[in-house]
């Protein structure tokens, strides 16, 4: 059977994305990721040894993200779900049949072994938004490409380009590529699928067209179903084990603590384990079931990195499980691959360089009396000799020579359409990125003014009044600001492109000097407040979230982007005026809230705070008895817990315990 690549429909229960916080994300992103023991680790790196290779050291300190700039929160969402179709790519030969989500990051929803029929991922049977990702929306489940920084990528939730090209072996592959914002990159993700191959193939291109080196983050990950049987095999017998409790150790593979780790209900807290894959290894990664079956991830050695993420057998692994998807539905573990050991580092990408490799996915049956047996040893060879006999290591270096032969081929036929940062970014600064086009005509409203500024040298006014549109950080867009006539619009952008440079004190003056002459003031007075409340002055921010409020308020023509800068600004002013102790300005903002904002989670929990900060703690408690759900719930927040042992020493209800770290740390 030829490989056939077609459009397609996904009917799926989904909850809507809903717009965009229009408020820049001038504060750094959350630790959750961080690690808080770096200097207590000694240098070391020889086997069995505790401590930090130097290159894994260095990494770790190079470049870790302290903005989310340019990029905007997505927060929008809520939980209420209906059918929807997602536009769909299928790619399907006699072995395997891929189903990729171009409108969202790309990711691979399901990959079927067609001669067993069996589902090697686990397929998220809803479309759920959560607070996951770097700037907010992600789902769970299948493959997704994860770029930019720490975390999942902020184009989780967005669309790529995505057209055929013909393939090495005389097919076609599909290929998808963006603008990635964090860092200016461009990257390109080729899924090719032999003709006759039990693999798919994904081909991998980062590229840094610019003059300065680069941080790279790159991991795929790899949802897969999580049983009482499943186990993770990988060739390697030491892991780093990083918790929400941030801190990374050594620890050994497979028994740690009394439990097999490579089991993913034997953990209790969620956790992730890097694999030491032993140097000059082939690297793989693979999940069978307790029959030997499952799916295998190998790649060509340029992505060394393997991973085990667990939710983990305990309270809040499982409350967070059920919150991902639908009541019923069978939970999940991942596996992962990436550039370095861990996903604490970024790897330097030289000025006009690129990374590229080639990854492989596939079904794998190994001996299961072997692959469940106590020897770790045996385990690991009889997976791996398995792989080696379906999938050569020689094959997939040969597989990449003949893909990298077409990483620069045109695409053919478009299937999707992306956004337009990479054309804006392309059209100034010249890049030549054969492969990977984007097009002038991609951009749209939210380029157009950027377009104009590098052209005219002007930042245009909008035609209508509406809240700022996204702002842009890079320093050739400061630069332009910098010299444009000084509106209050561009000087608004322009305190928010210092703000991201470090120039504290300059984006402070450059918003003060928008604010003397704006018709609209809630922009410049929120950056104002965000300011005042990192600077250490909670009482001022908060006089400025006031204000900015009330001026919002006024100005509001209602509508979707209006609602959706009442309820951002409505959310960081009540926690603002809260935390200074200023409750009747809190009260205040509350009643100037749109009644339907008030319904929201996040609201909810700001109306419990308010009442007992007012005193009136069985009224708090009602709130929490009544129900509620935060939608916008962040990986790793404690804030229900938090609230609740204000109000209360009974233990914390079941459908808040979302708690990812032991008691105490």
């Amino acid at each position: 059977m030829a490989t056939t690549v077609r459009r397609s429909v996904l009917t799926l229960p989904a909850a809507p994305l809903g717009p965009e916080n229009p408020l820049p994300a001038l504060r750094a992103p959350d630790g959750v990721h961080a690690l808080d023991d770096l200097p207590q680790l000694p240098l070391g790196g020889a086997p069995g040894r505790e401590g930090l290779s130097r290159d894994m050291a260095r990494q770790i300190g190079y470049e870790p993200l302290r903005s989310l700039l340019p990029v905007r929160i997505r927060d929008g969402y809520q939980r209420q779900r209906s059918e929807v179709e997602f536009e769909t790519i299928v790619i399907e030969n006699a072995h395997l049949r891929a189903v990729v989500l171009p409108g969202l990051g790309g990711r691979i929803h399901s990959l079927v072994h067609l001669p067993t029929g069996r589902e090697l991922l686990y397929r998220n049977p809803v479309f759920q938004p959560a607070n996951f990702a770097l700037n907010g929306a992600w789902f769970s489940g299948g493959i997704e490409w994860n770029l930019g920084a720490t975390g999942h990528t902020t184009l989780s939730c967005a669309p790529l380009h995505a057209a055929l090209v013909p393939a090495p072996d005389g097919g076609v592959m599909v290929r998808l590529w963006e603008w990635e914002r964090l860092r200016d990159l461009p990257f390109q993700v080729d899924l090719w699928l032999p003709e006759d191959s039990e693999f798919l193939y994904v081909g991998v291109r980062v590229r840094n067209p610019h003059e300065r080196p680069a941080p790279v983050y790159w991991w795929s990950n790899i949802a897969v179903p999580e049983d009482a049987g499943t186990r993770v095999l990988a060739p390697a017998d030491q892991a780093w084990h990083f918790g929400y409790e941030r801190s990374l150790r050594r620890v050994p593979v497979p028994g740690w603590e009394g439990a097999d780790r490579t089991y993913p209900l034997r953990s209790v807290y969620p956790a992730d384990f890097f694999y030491e894959v032993e140097a000059g290894a082939r690297p793989w990664i693979a999940s069978l079931n307790a029959a030997g079956q499952g799916l295998v991830q190998t790649s060509t050695a340029r992505l060394r990195g393997r991973k085990l993420f667990v939710w983990g057998a305990g309270e809040g692994g499982r409350r967070w499980q059920e919150w991902l998807t639908e009541p019923g539905t069978g939970g999940y573990a991942e596996i992962q691959a990436g550039l370095a050991r861990t996903q604490l580092e970024h790897v330097r990408l030289e000025a006009g360089a690129e990374f590229s490799w080639l990854e492989a996915y596939g079904a794998l049956s190994a001996d299961p009396a072997a692959v469940h047996g106590d020897d770790w040893a045996a385990a690991r060879a009889a997976a791996g000799t398995a792989l080696e006999t379906a999938l050569p290591g020689p094959a997939v270096d040969a597989a990449y020579q003949a893909w990298r032969g077409c990483a620069d081929t045109e695409p053919g036929e478009r299937l999707a359409a992306g956004s337009g940062w990479g054309a804006l970014e392309v059209l100034r600064g010249g890049h030549k990125l054969p492969g990977t086009p984007f097009a002038e005509d991609t951009i749209e409203e939210d380029q157009a003014p950027w377009l104009e500024l590098w052209r005219t040298g002007v930042f245009p006014a909008p035609r209508r009044v509406t809240p700022p549109g996204p702002s842009l950080v890079a320093p050739h867009w400061r630069d332009m600001l910098e010299t444009a006539p000084a509106d209050p619009l561009t000087e608004y952008h322009l305190g928010v492109a210092q703000w991201h440079a470090g120039d504290i004190a300059q984006a402070v003056r450059s918003w003060e000097r928008g604010l003397a002459l704006a018709p609209s003031r809630w922009p410049l007075l929120r950056c104002l407040a965000v300011a005042d409340d990192l600077a250490g002055d909670p009482a001022r921010a908060a006089r400025w979230y006031a204000e900015a409020f009330e001026d919002l308020t006024q100005e509001s023509r209602g509508g979707v982007s209006w609602l959706a800068a009442e309820s951002a600004l409505g959310r960081e002013a009540l926690a603002s005026l809260l935390a200074a102790g200023l409750r009747p300005q809190a009260r205040t903002v509350w009643d100037r809230l749109r009644p339907a904002l008030r319904d929201e989670g996040r609201f909810r929990l700001s109306a419990a705070r308010l009442l007992a900060a007012e005193g009136h703690v069985g009224a708090a408690r009602r709130v929490f008895e009544e129900g509620f759900e935060l939608a916008d719930l962040r990986e790793g927040e404690e804030t229900l817990s938090e609230v609740w042992a204000t109000l209360t020493d009974r233990p914390l209800p079941a459908a808040y315990n979302f708690r990812m770290r032991p008691p105490g740390e």
